[in-house]
């Protein structure tokens, strides 16, 4: 149920977009049927509820250890600062570039040396922003062993890239999940469908299928 009340909550405020007619391209260049911006969560507090309190879920149910909740800059911080209020636990950030003055740090909200932290993401593409605040958190001397993010598209890249940084990758609902559920919810026909569920088994594959590599 979680699964399904996640990707509910998301097509209600349109948080998911489908373009499977006009691919948009990802910061990473891959090219996409579809594209999720979470960042509307924070103006639609009934949908947001859904996503924190599933946070608090998959946290109870695992369940996952920490001292410590992190998000990377910037869409990850609404939702690991709210998580972090929430449960009453200290709550970081991870920036994507150092700031250029003062102490040049990555991580801001306090010290993590030692401690274990959580970091929670929007939205896993690839895993390499997410890793990067893993890599981040461990050089400041934190314990990160586990992801929970909103939702991901389950890409074989970003598992692998996971399993080899030792971090293991926690969804509240896939990718597939959503699509299908718009599918149910009369958002997508099943063409429309049939082309997301291809581009997720092998984006680079649907690319060249339709001439769209150079």
């Amino acid at each position: 149920m979680l699964e399904q009340n996640v990707a509910r909550a998301l097509l209600a405020i349109q948080a998911v977009g489908f373009t499977p007619d006009k691919p948009v391209t990802f910061r990473s260049g891959l090219l996409s049927p579809v594209y999720v911006d979470n960042r509307q969560l924070i103006f639609w507090p009934e949908q947001w509820r859904v996503v924190i309190e599933g946070f608090q879920q998959v946290i109870a149910q695992t369940p996952l250890a920490f001292d410590v909740i992190a998000g990377i800059e910037t869409a990850g911080i609404p939702h690991s600062s709210a998580l972090a209020y929430t449960l009453g636990v200290p709550s970081v950030f991870v920036r994507k570039q150092p700031k250029e003055h003062g102490t040049r740090s990555k991580i801001e909200g306090g010290g993590v040396a030692g401690q274990r932290v959580l970091l929670i993401e929007d939205l896993v593409t690839t895993g390499s922003s997410s890793l990067a605040g893993v890599e981040a958190l461990r050089a400041a001397g934190a314990i990160v062993d586990d992801c929970l993010a909103i939702t991901g598209y389950g890409f074989p890249v970003a598992q692998r890239a996971f399993a080899v940084m030792g971090v293991r990758l926690h969804l509240l609902t896939p990718f597939a999940v959503v699509a299908r559920t718009a599918f149910e919810q009369g958002y997508l026909t099943q063409e429309a469908l049939d082309v997301i569920e291809d581009w997720m088994r092998d984006p680079h594959g649907w690319m060249e299928q339709r001439g769209l590599t150079e």
